[in-house]
């Protein structure tokens, strides 16, 4: 197998698990609905629970999507992003917009608009956005300051494949779909701590038991939903890997900064877990 033919592979590796995540939704639908008819026996309660359940996905992932309408500045401004100026005299984002603009030429990919998270010392990076027009590429302080030229080099020229190759959308739509998903265990949670008050101990004991059964599935979800979005990143990134040594013709830079990344105690690590579990599969 050709390089172009493992780039399609991966693509299509990619297909197949976006549809095993939709299958995911759908087994949680079926996990609410064994609990509905064990309580219910009723045919219209299991309609109802059903079409409940793909509600509160569906409306979780809308909302979430239409967050991010912004496109990649508003994911980099949620995991502390700062813009780097297009005039900076700093010697290490002048040498990151430098790596960058020869990087664009390379792949015939606009240059996006740059952030740093300075607060992260670990090696990472991410590009986010709908399209070429709105992307951004950020990297961590850790990478700036530990990375070489050529390391940096391979790592940005990973992040542009991500661009040309449209896992941008993907991404963004991937963390829509998870934040849906999630939408069952926190409303399970917010009934579990508000819900019980001021009732009767039957309505109670009822709410309590949904709120309990909420949580259960969004678990259960969260839990297939991680394992999907790792292995959408995988084929992806082997994917961008490739690509990078595509555009920078050398294979040391990459292969230097993963190096790095395994032998520093901080790695690829983000100190922002709760911004960072949702983003995870772009990083």
């Amino acid at each position: 197998m050709n390089f172009f033919e493992h780039q399609a592979a991966a693509r299509r590796t990619s297909a197949w698990l976006v549809v095993l995540f939709a299958l995911a939704v759908a087994g949680i639908v079926l996990v609410v609905d064994l609990v509905a008819w064990a309580f219910t026996r009723s045919s219209g309660a299991l309609v109802f629970f059903s079409v409940a359940t793909l509600a509160v996905i569906g409306f979780g992932s809308l909302y979430r999507i239409a967050s991010l309408r912004g496109g990649g500045e508003v994911v980099a401004l949620q995991l502390g992003g700062v813009p780097v100026p297009e005039d900076t005299t700093d010697f290490n984002l002048r040498r990151l917009r430098n790596v960058v603009e020869e990087i664009a030429i390379a792949s015939g990919v606009p240059v996006p608009r740059l952030f740093v998270l300075e607060h992260e010392a670990g090696i990472n990076a991410f590009a986010a956005g709908y399209s070429p027009s709105d992307a951004v590429v950020a990297v961590t302080r850790g990478a700036l300051d530990r990375l070489n030229r050529d390391e940096l080099q391979g790592v940005i020229a990973h992040e542009f494949s991500h661009i040309l190759n449209g896992d941008m959308r993907l991404n963004i739509r991937l963390i829509g779909v998870l934040f849906g998903i999630l939408m069952l265990g926190i409303i399970g949670r917010k009934v579990l701590f508000y819900g019980g008050r001021g009732r009767d101990s039957r309505s109670a004991s009822a709410v309590l038991l949904a709120a309990l059964v909420a949580i259960v599935v969004g678990a259960i979800g969260l839990f297939f939903g991680r394992m999907i979005k790792a292995g959408v990143s995988r084929s992806r990134e082997a994917l961008a890997d490739a690509s990078a040594v595509q555009f920078t013709r050398q294979t040391q830079g990459l292969a230097g900064a993963l190096k790095k990344i395994g032998g520093l105690a901080d790695g690829s690590n983000l100190n922002d877990r709760g911004n960072a579990e949702e983003v995870s599969h772009m990083l």
